[in-house]
């Protein structure tokens, strides 16, 4: 169970089991309970049926082990297995489909407000594969642990992150990286990203290290500015009144 600390807006500060938060999530295949992947722009039906069996294998799973919210592109069924996950006991979820998320900012904000403002404020939300200039953002709209999987994909392909954005070293040859060395490199970028979101959070400012990394990303900017515009209760109720 997650126990949060303090708020700069949405985004949580708080301690999962030993672990400060917002941060990186080390996890395995073996750490998930087994669920019914499904793409994400599927029909109803699909998605109905990946979260009905994801439910039932959950019931036989370990809560301590991490759930997977499912539903596709259909935010109530998003829901619907938030809560059944949640009444079965588990406190830490990850959230299927991120990349998909990240490319459409309107259903990443539907999905992402909802999903916070329904589940317990105790219960965790994990983003396993993200862009690093996206986190702020992501943090700010209350989730909590980020994967290494981006790290380790990206330094595959020769390519570099940082929190600003990413740069393929074949055609910016910033570094004479190897595989391994551009894995730390890019791993390093991103905890270092996390320790400045908490560090900002600390400090309430948060907002503003959004906004500056939201100009290095247009699905980022084009969500900043739709939550802004449409969901302006959602910010409103985490902000103290003086």
């Amino acid at each position: 169970m997650l126990e949060i600390k303090l708020h700069d807006g949405p985004a949580r500060q708080g301690k999962y089991q030993a672990t400060e938060t917002p941060n990186i999530l080390q996890f395995t295949q073996e750490s998930v309970v087994p669920d019914e992947p499904m793409p994400y722009d599927v029909p109803r039906e699909m998605a109905e049926w990946s979260v009905k069996n994801t439910i039932e294998n959950a019931q036989k799973g370990d809560v301590n082990q991490i759930a997977v919210l499912h539903g596709a592109k259909y935010q109530d069924l998003r829901l619907e297995c938030a809560s059944a996950l949640e009444e079965l006991g588990y406190r830490l979820f990850l959230v299927a489909n991120p990349e998909e998320l990240i490319r459409k900012p309107q259903d990443l904000l539907k999905i992402i407000t909802s999903l916070r403002e329904n589940m317990s404020p105790n219960s965790a939300l994990f983003f396993p594969f993200v862009e690093l200039n996206f986190i702020p953002l992501l943090v700010y709209l209350g989730v909590d642990f980020f994967g290494d999987s981006s790290a380790d994909f990206y330094a595959e392909i020769g390519v570099m992150t940082t929190p600003h954005g990413n740069y393929n070293l074949q055609q910016y040859p910033i570094y004479d990286f190897t595989t391994e060395e551009l894995k730390k490199y890019n791993r390093d970028s991103l905890d270092f990203v996390l320790r400045e979101v908490r560090t900002h959070i600390q400090n309430g400012t948060l907002r503003n290290l959004v906004e500056e990394r939201c100009c290095s990303s247009p699905e980022a900017m084009s969500a900043l500015r739709i939550l802004d515009r449409d969901y302006e209760d959602f910010v409103d109720s985490y902000t103290p009144l003086y």
